[in-house]
Formats: structure tokens, C-alpha cells, sequence
């Protein structure tokens, strides 16, 4: 079969007529996010790449992924030391998460492209990429397609496709086949996840695992988190202290309503919730629900809390870890209504016992995983009263916490081991 090299035609008319649309949703973002409306030129593949040495380009969509993507960027930075990494992404938060992460010069910070044939084009021109990394599921067609007729290797990794969404791709099949067969190699999280990009055209597939199991826990943050939770146990000793992590539109009602549960409960003092919404844009309206429902709230971005606060929010970007290390216990975002789920590697890792929703479709290995070990607690039926159950039997009972965190860091530890293992499959594809 001959390769394509670009995405069928009324895929790519569909994509120019939808630019316009893109551009204005930007700008609506913009007014909450103004890191929608920079760098504008950047997805049109006009990007500034200083001269230097040459380039590995790895593609990670936003905070998740770059987080997830860490460890390999230190580790190609080391296997590498004559290359420089450009990281691009496609949300704001994403590229100030790279910021945050990486001060070596070596690594290069932007958006990737549109996926319009030109702007690939462009983009792959004016970077000349050695070799392309996308991470997880960034399946674009012209972005495989175009990469391919550069003659550019490009590899999918820390690769996963849920049964729902390899459905979906199922539908679009004269579509999706020849850019995954376009591909040059994929490194999958899972046998599953393998098995279903195998059978919808990729080849040279591999399992490698999850690259969220090497996470590197900063130890600034989380000294960070211990002394806010010295400074609270200062003022009101043995508080008990619960975490809604990475919450999403609607799940902060159900929260709320088990926290005031919890708060109705003997015995004093009443647990301090620290809420922490996955977006930012979503801060003001995460705020002004907890002052309608009358608690008393305080926000990361204004003063501490102290003995009166009811929810603390965390209005603040890039300090998950300390919010994971003051808590006795993390529900984990995403998995109480059905969004599919957070990644929960990174509380694990902070040695915090879990509770996930029934929604867990987007990490389903690593939540069915962190279950089976006793890391997590799973909440099939969730309302107020079954999450109130649920928080209140790890808060009340030391024991099942510390047994919990010790399975945290068993679950942790046994599947660590990706980063070595995509770092063997890079070297198959680039030899510098």
C-alpha cells in the first residue's frame, strides 16, 4: 500500500473552514487565560528556533502530559548532550508548566501547529527536528502524514487508547489506519492499549509503561506542603485535612455536599477541605459556589488558612505535589462524574491514601492497579453520603491510612521502569 503523504482532502478542507473557529475560541478563552491570545503565529508553524545543535521535538498536549513527559526530557538531555529538546504543547497551561520545569538552555518551549498541511509544513522546515515524540494519544494526521514525507522518524509514546475511544477511531477507519501505519514506532503504556492500536493500523508496537510511574516528586514542594500543614496543626492540633484534586464542572456540588457532612459529624475540629479545580479559568467560579453554599473559604492566592476555615482553594498552578503532602487523604478529580478520570501516579507517589470515582476510563490500568494494591479506594455509586463514607473511614482510622500509603509506594515502585525502556526503543529510530 502506497503511503498517503497528507490527510485525505476533506479532512483538510474541513480543517482550514474551522481555523476561524479556533481563532475565536482562542480569544474567548483569552479573556479568562490571556496565554490563549500569545504566541498566536506559533500554531500557524511560524516558530523562532535560535541556532544551536540539533533538535529532538516530543509533543505534549498540556499539564499532564508534561508532567508525564519529565523524566524522558532529562533523560534525553543526558543521552543527548550535543541535542536540544523543543517541547510544544497546546494549551497555555502546558507551556507554563515546561517553563516552570526546565532552566537548561538546551530545552525550547512553543505551541505545535494546526493541523493544516502548511503549517506542518512550516513548522517541521524552520525546526528540522532529528526525530518527533508524541506523547499519549496526539494522533493528528497531517502532523504523522507530513512528518513521515520530511523523511522524520515519529513515534508515539507513553501511548494509550481506551476501549471507548478506539471505538470512536474505529468508526473513521480509511482515516486513522494509514496515519498509524504512517507511524514509525509506538511505545504503549499496556498490552491493551497495544492490542488496540495494533488493530486499528499501527505497527512496530511495543509496551514500554507508563512513564507517570517515574515522576519526580520535587522536594521543595513537597517541604512546602509539610510546613503548611506544621503551620495549621500550630493553630488547631490533629485537624484532619481531605483533598479534592484536579476537580472538574460539577463535581465541586458533590464535594461540598460531603464536606458538609463530614463537618456535621463528632467529633471537632471539622476537617479542612483544600479544593483544588483542574482548570484555572474555573478558580472564580469554584470560589463563588463555596461561599453560596455558605462555607467559610480562604484561597492560596489571598492568606493561609487558619482554625475557621471551612475550604481552602487552591487557586494556584504547578503546586500539586504541596497540596498532596499536607493531606491525609486525596480524592482524585475527574472520576466522580464521567470525565474520565486524573492521573493518580503523582498522589501515589506522595505516599497519600486515594479515592477514585467510577469514571476512571482515560487511566484505567494505573486506577484498576492502585486498587488492586490497596492504594485506592474505588466509590462505584457516588453521592454525598457514599464519598462522606468513604473520606471519613480513612480519616477516622490511622491504621488503614498508614496501610494505604505503604501500598501507595509499592504500586509506585512496581511499575516504574518506562523511561529506560522508551530510551532503548528511541535509540532503535535516532542515532546521533
Amino acid at each position: 500500500m502506497t503511503m498517503p503523504s497528507a490527510a485525505p482532502w476533506f479532512y483538510r478542507v474541513l480543517l482550514t473552514l474551522i481555523v476561524p473557529l479556533a481563532l475565536l475560541r482562542l480569544w474567548w478563552r483569552g479573556r479568562k487565560q490571556p496565554g490563549y491570545r500569545q504566541h498566536i503565529a506559533e500554531r500557524f508553524g511560524f516558530i523562532n528556533v535560535p541556532a544551536g545543535g540539533p533538535i529532538i521535538w516530543l509533543h505534549a498536549v498540556s499539564v499532564g502530559e508534561t508532567r508525564a513527559a519529565e523524566p524522558l526530557v532529562h533523560a534525553l538531555l543526558e543521552h543527548y548532550p550535543s541535542h536540544r529538546v523543543l517541547l510544544t504543547h497546546m494549551t497555555p497551561t502546558g507551556r507554563a508548566t515546561s517553563t516552570a520545569l526546565y532552566r537548561d538552555p538546551r530545552v525550547l518551549i512553543g505551541y505545535v501547529p494546526y493541523d493544516l498541511t502548511g503549517a506542518v509544513d512550516r513548522f517541521l522546515a524552520h525546526v528540522q527536528p532529528r526525530l518527533g515524540l508524541l506523547m499519549e494519544t496526539e494522533i493528528w494526521p497531517n502532523l504523522i502524514l507530513r512528518s513521515r514525507a520530511h523523511q522524520m522518524p515519529v513515534l508515539l509514546i507513553n501511548a494509550r487508547l481506551s476501549a471507548r475511544s478506539a471505538r470512536r477511531y474505529a468508526r473513521f477507519d480509511r482515516l486513522i489506519r494509514p496515519v498509524l501505519s504512517a507511524l514509525t514506532a509506538v511505545g504503549a503504556q499496556t498490552a491493551e492499549d497495544a492490542e488496540r492500536l495494533s488493530a486499528l493500523g499501527a505497527t512496530s508496537v511495543s509496551v514500554t509503561g507508563n512513564l507517570k510511574f517515574d515522576v519526580r516528586i520535587d522536594p521543595t514542594l513537597q517541604a512546602l506542603g509539610q510546613e503548611w500543614r506544621a503551620q495549621l496543626q500550630a493553630h488547631q492540633a490533629h485537624r484532619p485535612i481531605w483533598l479534592a484534586a484536579s476537580t472538574r464542572e460539577g463535581e465541586e456540588a458533590l464535594i461540598l455536599a460531603a464536606h458538609r457532612i463530614l463537618c456535621a459529624a463528632p467529633p471537632e475540629p471539622h476537617p479542612l477541605l483544600v479544593l483544588v479545580p483542574r482548570h484555572p479559568q474555573r478558580f472564580n467560579d469554584a470560589a463563588n459556589l463555596v461561599m453560596h453554599e455558605g462555607f467559610r473559604l480562604t484561597r492560596r492566592s489571598e492568606v493561609f488558612p487558619n482554625a475557621e476555615t471551612d475550604v481552602w482553594l487552591g487557586d494556584s498552578m504547578g503546586e500539586m505535589v504541596a497540596y498532596y503532602s499536607m493531606v491525609d487523604v486525596a480524592v482524585i478529580g475527574g472520576s466522580l462524574l464521567p470525565f474520565g478520570g486524573q492521573n493518580l501516579i503523582e498522589a501515589a507517589a506522595c505516599g497519600i491514601p486515594l479515592i477514585v470515582g467510577p469514571h476512571t476510563y482515560n487511566f484505567s490500568a494505573a486506577a484498576l492497579a492502585a486498587e488492586q494494591s490497596g492504594a485506592a479506594t474505588r466509590v462505584e455509586a457516588v453521592t454525598p453520603e457514599t464519598l462522606a463514607t468513604a473520606v471519613n473511614t480513612l480519616l477516622s482510622n490511622q491504621l488503614l491510612r498508614h496501610e494505604a500509603q505503604a501500598a501507595a509506594a509499592r504500586f509506585v515502585h512496581a511499575e516504574t521502569g518506562a523511561t529506560d525502556k522508551l530510551l532503548a526503543l528511541i535509540a532503535q529510530y535516532h542515532r546521533p
